[in-house]
């Protein structure tokens, strides 16, 4: 085979193979989520990069820190509040995406104890939750923002004993901080999310609140106003799947529909 047939040859192989495309860049999602949601979200947005080679950044936070930072023009592509009042107030300064918002999550809160020293509280109208506190103090996330500090406090008022232990109260920056300072044996109790019990081993769960003693606990979420990722719709269309809601029930949360 002659020289010149043979680069022919080649050169007609080359032009019959497909050519390569390159790779479509990967998404970047950044959420701004409620801190209680860690452990659920962070299993279900593994799950979801690993599905479609997307990537999510989450800031975990009190939910009135993260309005007030999406207030300030901080860069997120969605927001998960623990309550309706922090996504209405973003909602109310034109911050959210309102045809994308939905409630996603419900959950509970409840009496939790350093786990070596935990035993079965009745919560009641009018319980000696004093007492049991004594001259330590009861961690809540803060009652005038922190979304589960709001909730507790309102089951307390409820149940007519808010008065007795307001000044032992020990108001955290978010849920999570609540929690560690049980779990580290720096409050003899805690009010927080049954999720937030569920995933620290240090503290265990003596008691739960009526659900009539509080407004309903519902996670809203909503796609922010300026959000320029090209894949905040499909996250969100995951989060709301059947895909999803394993990563959130096995935490506690219920799914709201």
């Amino acid at each position: 085979m002659n020289r010149r047939l043979l680069l022919k040859l080649v050169v007609a192989a080359f032009a019959s193979m497909p050519l390569a495309l390159p790779a479509a860049a990967a998404e970047k999602v950044t959420v701004f989520a409620a801190a209680s949601l860690k452990n659920a979200l962070d299993a279900a947005n593994a799950a979801w990069s690993k599905e479609t080679g997307n990537e999510t950044t989450v800031s975990y936070a009190a939910s009135s820190a993260l309005a007030k930072q999406i207030e300030a023009a901080a860069p997120a592509d969605l927001f998960i509040s623990a309550d309706l009042a922090w996504m209405d107030y973003v909602a109310e300064k034109k911050l959210i995406k309102d045809d994308t918002r939905s409630n996603l999550l419900g959950n509970r809160i409840v009496l939790v104890a350093p786990k070596d020293k935990a035993s079965t509280v009745e919560i009641k109208d009018g319980f000696d939750l004093a007492g049991l506190v004594g001259d330590g103090k009861l961690a809540m996330g803060a009652v005038d923002s922190v979304p589960a500090g709001k909730y507790g406090k309102a089951a307390l008022e409820k149940l007519g004993v808010w008065s007795s232990v307001e000044g032992k109260v020990a108001g955290a920056e978010s849920v999570r901080a609540a929690l560690a300072l049980v779990s580290r044996g720096e409050a003899p109790y805690g009010i927080v999310y049954q999720t937030d019990a569920a995933a620290d081993p240090g503290v265990a769960v003596v008691g739960t609140f009526p659900e009539d003693s509080h407004p309903p606990i519902i996670y809203p979420v909503a796609i922010l106003a300026e959000s320029e990722s090209a894949a905040s719709a499909a996250y969100l269309d995951f989060l709301k799947s059947d895909k999803a809601a394993p990563f959130f029930t096995e935490q506690g949360f219920t799914i709201l529909k």
